[in-house]
């Protein structure tokens, strides 16, 4: 398995534990509601000293849908476990649900299937859409005597069986929930044998945002108004972002419902309709209806201590993930906001100011949320690979965790809190979120990500009788058990004095959560990298200091295990260039530095030079360059260069290394490399380990033309990683090595600066 360190960038500042307003909610009259708003929550989650210590509980069986799946990442999963959770019963038995058909038992991390819906559903359907199948199961208060238990799972939409309310238009991606209450003949056995009825059955007119949870108030005590509902969140079908369904009281779509399972008024006599709801007797209104205005309710559960506050976790369109509040009679404002912004359908890249008559429309805001804009070279249009998935408020004894609402980015798998007392109902201010760091029981600072050895996580917590915090993920089929808590310093590779020249950095231990054969920028111009011809397999197990745990591995096409030559980067073939690169436009000096190790026969049979990194020009067709690492034959030797050109389509000046590259660069060994360009005044260098590198210029006289001034004013054409044409034009100077940590900078540093950033990789913590 690769294991990861966390790291954040330097650029995120100090941790902060106070409140913040994200983008004014209110347009006033200088605003111009036209005006789409690029960055509607400006602060990102702050890197928290607390972090997580899981130990491995128990592993699923891997399972598979049971038909041809629709979405690639259905099919990936080892398998779909959706939810942890403990028995009301006392016995201390776990159940946890697999989307793809099976209900299972844990007792002392040891697993049997309890009940199958495969075989008890003849119309089960798990393979259409990202939540269909058996998505949830929970238990009443009283199983132990009354031996009921509930859950809703997706069939085909034109099983037998007629919705409870007027169905969503049917159409060729149409998937039909139905809730069914279970009676055990014995709430003691192991596996599950009863009797079976229909409570509720709804047919959505797509394959996404069904009926993703159902359960009941476990703070509920007998007595209580809320003792023995069942809630049902119920999403818009995937029609909200076009349709007014969320806010249509007539339907159940997009809306969180509370019924009675026990009573018999509801329209198809199954269940009942708790006259406390909101909309009781409101005309054209469901009275199962609880609250409203949402597109994917995803997850939500209840505060054990505090107020008992029920909390939902809120899978946005486009930009907003959220948490709410959630009260009787709510509105989250979907499809008309999203969080506290306009929404346009016609536009979804953005959000906009909310109008004077949405501000006065009551909806409510979330209590904490964040944004997800995608990276600067991704389309905004397609999926970035980020969700919400809703958690609970710690009410253990895990240290610096009590009275935190844990939650995640189920898709990346980054976990955070957010205290509970700072998550403000009807508040201008949202609580700061943090980021909580990752260990294994050995010690090892991890990510996610790396715990199940995939760039798309899935993940999802639970709990048990005793608070314990569970975190389960699809992609491994693993269940983690919170185990203790640490605290350590916020790790920084990057000097705080250079970060705000880091124009692009790359660690290999953060795979763009959409297509993990990406690479997401560390650095400020968050421009994505394409590890090319072996996608995600480029990441290795190995790193080249303290703390640092992957590599990226690239090879020549004859020592390449797909026959193709491995190396990354991006292009832009268009003579734009690479926006997000714009800093290298006109620049008056380049660093490029990072670590590398010699892996393979060097330099490839056929060719004179290794490929090691670089900023292409703003007129590369994938090979020439504004400013290059690499080795190349100097009067016919093979020498460690710094290449750089100053103007588009002039000449370069290079360079090289007096001592012999073998001893520069020896095999298996990880070095640090930098070489800087100053084209002000016509200056290299190159540095070996923070140390400058004896060296000459190859070309005479004053090939950059230097005049004081920068580079052209193009944008560069792409950054190349190992050997020649990211774009994958064609193979040319391959490299048989390993890279960590590349960094490229939009200034021409200093030696002390070299070796200062040098010495503090050397200081990382693991």
């Amino acid at each position: 398995m690769r294991k990861t360190r966390w790291w954040v960038p330097a650029v995120t500042g100090l941790v902060i534990t106070a409140t913040f307003t994200p983008v004014a909610p209110s347009a006033t009259a200088d605003d111009d509601p036209d005006a789409p708003i690029t960055d509607p929550i400006p602060t990102s989650p702050d890197p928290s000293t607390l972090g997580l210590v899981l130990e491995e509980y128990a592993q699923l069986p891997a399972s598979t849908p049971n038909g041809p799946v629709t979405d690639a990442r259905i099919g990936s999963r080892f398998n779909r476990i959706n939810y942890i959770g403990e028995m009301p019963d006392g016995s201390g038995r776990m159940y946890v649900p697999d989307l793809n058909g099976s209900l299972y038992l844990l007792e002392d991390g040891q697993q049997h299937v309890y009940l199958d819906m495969t075989e008890q559903a003849p119309d089960f359907l798990s393979w259409r859409g990202l939540g269909s199948g058996f998505g949830f199961a929970t238990f009443h208060p009283e199983f132990e005597e009354n031996g009921k238990l509930y859950t809703v799972h997706t069939e085909t939409p034109t099983s037998p069986g007629e919705s409870t309310y007027a169905p969503q238009p049917l159409t060729s991606s149409s998937v039909t929930s139905v809730v069914t209450e279970w009676t055990a003949d014995d709430p003691s056995a192991d596996t599950f044998s009863g009797t079976s009825r229909e409570l509720f059955r709804y047919r959505f007119g797509g394959q996404i945002h069904a009926i993703q949870q159902i359960d009941f108030n476990p703070t509920a005590e007998p007595g209580d108004e809320d003792y023995g509902l069942l809630y049902l969140a119920v999403g818009d079908g995937g029609i909200g972002v076009n349709t007014d369904v969320p806010q249509d009281l007539a339907t159940p779509s997009g809306k969180i419902l509370r019924i009675d399972p026990l009573g018999d008024d509801a329209p198809n006599g199954e269940y009942g309709i708790p006259d406390s709801n909101p909309f009781v007797g409101q005309e054209g209104a469901l009275g199962e209806i609880y609250a409203l205005g949402m597109r994917d309710p995803h997850r939500f559960s209840w505060d054990a201590g505090g107020k008992h506050r029920m909390f939902l976790g809120h899978i946005g369109q486009h930009a907003i993930e959220a948490v709410y509040d959630v009260d009787a009679g709510d509105n989250f404002g979907w499809p008309v906001i999203e969080g506290r912004l306009a929404y346009r359908n016609e536009n979804q890249c953005y959000l906009y100011p909310p109008t004077e008559e949405m501000e006065q429309a009551g909806y409510d805001y979330p209590v904490t949320s964040y944004d997800h804009d995608p990276p600067a070279n991704w389309s905004c249009n397609s999926d970035s690979g980020h969700a919400i998935s809703g958690g609970l408020v710690h009410r253990g004894d895990l240290r610096g965790l009590q009275g935190q609402y844990v939650f995640a980015d189920l898709v990346e798998g980054r976990v955070f809190m957010s205290g509970e007392r700072a998550l403000k109902d009807d508040s201008d201010t949202e609580a700061r979120i943090r980021e909580l760091a990752l260990y294994d029981t050995g010690g090892t600072r991890m990510r996610m990500t790396d715990f199940v050895d995939d760039g798309r996580v899935d993940l999802r917590f639970g709990t048990d009788s005793e608070d314990n915090l569970y975190l389960l993920a699809k992609a491994n089929g693993m269940i983690w058990k919170v185990v203790d808590t640490e605290r350590a310093p916020v790790p920084q590779e990057i000097d705080p004095r250079l970060a705000r020249d880091l124009v692009a950095s790359y660690d290999f231990e953060h795979p763009f959560a959409a297509n993990d054969a990406y690479e997401e920028d560390q650095g400020l111009s968050r421009t994505l990298i394409r590890l090319v011809n072996g996608g995600e397999d480029l990441r290795v197990d190995d790193g080249a200091y303290p703390g640092s745990n992957n590599a990226l591995q690239l090879h020549s096409a004859a020592e390449s295990p797909t026959g193709q030559p491995w190396k990354a980067g991006v292009y832009e073939s268009d003579a734009d260039g690479v926006a997000s690169l714009d800093d290298f436009n006109g620049a008056e000096g380049i660093t490029v530095m990072g670590w590398f190790k010699m892996t393979g026969q060097n330099p490839t049979p056929g060719y004179n030079a290794i490929g090691l990194a670089g900023v292409l020009s703003g007129n590369s067709d994938g090979h020439g360059v504004r400013a290059l690492l690499e080795l190349i034959q100097v009067n016919g030797e093979l020498r460690l260069v710094a290449l750089g050109r100053r103007l588009d389509t002039e000449a370069s000046q290079t360079f090289a290394a007096s001592e012999d590259w073998q001893d520069l660069l020896p095999n298996g060994e990880w070095v640090h490399l930098a070489a800087t360009f100053d084209y002000t005044s016509g200056t290299m260098a190159l540095y070996r380990n923070g140390e400058p590198v004896d060296g000459f210029y190859t070309n005479a006289g004053d090939p950059w033309q230097v005049d004081g001034t920068g580079t052209s004013p193009t944008n560069p054409r792409g950054i190349k990683i190992g050997g020649s044409f990211p774009q994958d034009g064609s193979e040319r100077n391959p490299c048989n090595c390993r890279m960590d940590t590349l960094m490229f900078l939009d200034d021409s540093l200093k030696a002390n600066e070299v070796r200062r950033q040098y010495a503090r990789f050397l200081r990382q913590a693991g």
